[in-house]
């Protein structure tokens, strides 16, 4: 709008400028906008290009211009500000998925609110609720007039009934069925676990990714011009079914006539043919190609050529179906290390972490040494996640600084709590347990324990750095009474005073030899209920017994992380025996193996083995009954009960037996709709083993069931819901385990 006093003159030096009819926005924008300044002549053509500057802005409705003598008035009515923007209705979206989706059509809180772009919002919401397949989704937008020229928005969402996939095909395939291309795609038809895997919902994406995944399951089997010519989605007039149909176009199978390494190798070519994984005479496949061309960069990466780029150059013949795949190396320059910069440590000292460092500043940069740091650093177990990146140094071409970044966890600290088990009932605990005591790294543990099946005193003391080369020493006092009845075993008790000594040896980045020795006193107590091989042992050997034994361990560790591994895998070999002159003499073999692979991200597939044996010898005819090994319960054989399967004494009670194997196989996998992935996860079992003097396959028992781990902030909870395949007259099964309790 103009004002009649500028047309009263056809033009005029503008001496001033007043705006008014501000509220939020800074006198300032208008001047910067406004295309006049002081001292310019102002007149009646420049007036429509002074008002659209000021409306293309977006922050007023309406502006006026006047004028008085040589002043310049600009008014101006602002747009109202979004105060506060509040969706309902929405659950398979979140929030802040639906705020981030507005933000880039220019709706948010705080921002200046323009009625047209109300439909620009709802076209960009219903666009989220299509890619997830939402096609019948409703969205109602209304507009609330608030206090100091705001507005608030309200949005409704009726997200209805995500469409079904009634039917998948696929055109053109004539050398693979459809049934089997069909099984790289994560889409798929209604079946028995699509209530949680979401499977036959589509989603634009998962199409995209299934369509990927096509694309390479052809051209890892030689077909080079493989192309998907076209995918349509066609909906019932309900929108509650669709159909999927790709066209493609197979092509023909292409082999590898010849393999070349070019350009700048830096290492020697016959370090590098291991490396590659194709070869003449073989079917291209781009997958092998890839392989071959990431090993090749990961090699060169490990001489300090980190950027180097490894590019495959194929020539294709298709006249005879061959190639000539060549891979051509650039490594560009060596990359030196600046600096290593760790953050977020607030309580762990920087040498603990920069000890594990096994990349090294002012030396060339390794990619293999990067990652073994990241995963020392995730095997200490005093970090919920270790993040690790490279930027390059601002000014030079050859440098970079390599910056960790962690989160500490709760490590341990002084305690006193209450926790249960089904086999040692309600236990009272106090407890000062630190395993990264003052940030040093170094272990401690003062502890009281007090259960139906024990009591405990101990201190314990750990430096897993006792020499700078990574030597370890620890030691431990203890004092522990044992009710075995309480625990599902024989009738007696035992008193055991304990002092051990132990020290570690790094033999490389994941061997470790371990020594112990270990001063014992054990007190066997019996009662009138106890068994007849327990008071045969008793008569010939006495009921007190002092012995000193020696122990030496093996353990190999690539577990990528402490806590929840997904990846890697830990053995343990040990062997114990009493030195000869002792009042009982005797040895124990054991051996663990743990291994995780990850099936996809976020399943994983866990193994496990678990075998001991033991025997007297000297004096000693047979391993002493209080050191059988046990089976059953939530951490061997679950679906029976803890410590009852194996041999059992002439009461009928379990009496262990000297030897065990026992082997887990567990499919882990995340809580559905659950957003903390580092403390809780489930899992489907199946377990075997058993406990015997004399190894018999009849003796085998054999579970299935579902488990559950949770790392609370009260301790760890385990839970487990079985059922035995084979249980015997004698074992005593159990469907619903756990095991829960630490301080709090």
């Amino acid at each position: 709008m103009v004002s009649p006093t500028i047309y009263a003159a056809e033009s005029f030096i503008v001496e001033n400028i007043q705006v008014k009819g501000l509220q939020r926005t800074p006198v300032g924008t208008v001047y910067n906008y406004l295309p006049v300044k002081v001292g310019e002549e102002f007149s009646l053509d420049k007036v429509g290009a002074a008002i659209r500057a000021l409306f293309k802005t977006g922050f007023f409705k309406d502006v006026q211009l006047e004028r008085e003598a040589s002043t310049l008035i600009v008014r101006v009515k602002e747009h109202p500000s979004i105060a506060k923007i509040i969706f309902e209705g929405n659950e398979d979206l979140k929030t802040e998925e639906l705020t981030k989706a507005l933000q880039s059509v220019g709706l948010s809180e705080g921002k200046v609110f323009n009625p047209q772009i109300l439909d620009k919002t709802e076209q960009e919401l219903r666009r989220q609720y299509f890619s997830q397949g939402k096609y019948g989704v409703k969205i109602d937008t209304s507009v609330s007039k608030l206090t100091r020229n705001r507005v608030g928005v309200h949005i409704e969402i009726s997200e209805g009934q995500a469409a079904k996939i009634k039917q998948i095909n696929i055109v053109g395939n004539h050398n693979f069925g459809t049934d089997i291309l069909l099984k790289n795609f994560e889409l798929s038809t209604t079946n028995l676990l699509s209530f949680y895997t979401k499977d036959d919902q589509y989603a634009k994406q998962k199409l995209s990714a299934d369509l990927e995944r096509l694309t390479s399951y052809y051209l890892d089997r030689g077909y080079i011009h493989f192309a998907i010519e076209s995918s349509q989605i066609s909906m019932t007039p309900n929108k509650k079914e669709m159909y999927v149909t790709v066209n493609i176009k197979e092509g023909d199978v292409f082999t590898l006539e010849k393999v070349k390494l070019a350009g700048n190798l830096i290492v020697a070519p016959e370090k590098l043919i291991d490396l590659v994984k194709v070869g003449p005479g073989e079917v291209f496949s781009r997958k092998n190609a890839t392989i071959t061309s990431k090993n090749i960069s990961d090699r060169l990466g490990d001489e300090g050529y980190i950027f180097a780029n490894v590019n495959m150059v194929p020539e294709i013949n298709d006249t005879l179906k061959t190639i000539d795949m060549t891979f051509f190396v650039d490594p560009g320059k060596r990359i030196y290390v600046r600096n290593i910069n760790v953050s977020g440590n607030d309580k762990t000292r920087d040498e603990v972490i920069r000890r594990e460092m096994r990349q090294m500043e002012s030396s060339w940069a390794s990619t293999k040494q990067i990652e073994r740091s990241k995963a020392r650093l995730n095997r200490l177990g005093y970090f919920e996640t270790v993040d690790v990146e490279t930027p390059p140094v601002v000014g030079t071409a050859d440098q970079i600084d390599i910056n960790y970044s962690v989160v500490e966890k709760a490590s341990g600290n002084l305690s006193a709590g209450i926790g249960f088990s089904q086999t040692s009932g309600l236990i009272f605990n106090a407890n000062v347990s630190q395993d990264n005591i003052f940030g040093s790294g170094k272990r401690i543990n003062v502890a009281f324990n007090n259960s139906d099946i024990s009591t405990q005193y101990r201190f314990g003391y750990y430096d897993p750095y006792f020499t700078l080369d990574g030597v370890s020493m620890g030691y431990d006092l203890g004092y522990r009474a044992r009710d075995a009845e309480e625990a599902n075993i024989s009738r007696y008790s035992t008193d055991v005073i304990n002092s051990g000594f132990n020290f570690g040896l790094p033999l490389n980045e994941s061997d470790r030899l371990r020594f112990n020795v270990d001063l014992r006193h054990t007190k066997l107590n019996t009662s009138d209920f106890s068994s007849t091989e327990i008071l045969d042992f008793i008569e010939k050997n006495g009921n007190k017994y002092l012995t000193l034994s020696f122990s030496v361990g093996w353990t190999h560790d690539t577990l990528n992380r402490a806590i929840f591994p997904t990846k890697g895998g830990q053995q343990r070999l040990s062997a114990l025996a009493t030195v000869p002159g002792s009042d009982l003499e005797y040895y124990k073999l054991s051996y663990k193996h743990q291994h995780f692979f990850p099936l996809s991200k976020d399943f994983t597939l866990r193994l496990n083995a678990d075998l001991a044996y033991g025997d007297g010898y000297g004096d000693t005819d047979a391993l002493p009954f209080f050191e059988h090994f046990f089976a059953g319960g939530v951490r061997s054989i679950r679906g029976f009960d803890d410590n009852t399967l194996g041999p059992r004494d002439s009461r009928d009670d379990p009496f262990g037996g000297s030897g065990k194997i026992i082997g887990n196989a567990e499919l882990l996998f995340p809580v559905p709709f659950f957003a903390d992935l580092h403390s809780v996860r489930l899992g489907a079992f199946f377990d075997a083993g058993t406990v015997t003097n004399g190894f018999d396959i009849g003796d085998m028992r054999y579970s299935v069931g579902l488990s559950g781990e949770w790392l609370s902030p009260f301790g760890a909870l385990s839970v487990s819901v079985a059922k035995p395949l084979n249980a015997g007259d004698q074992d005593e099964e159990q469907m619903f385990q756990f095991s829960f309790g630490s301080g709090f």
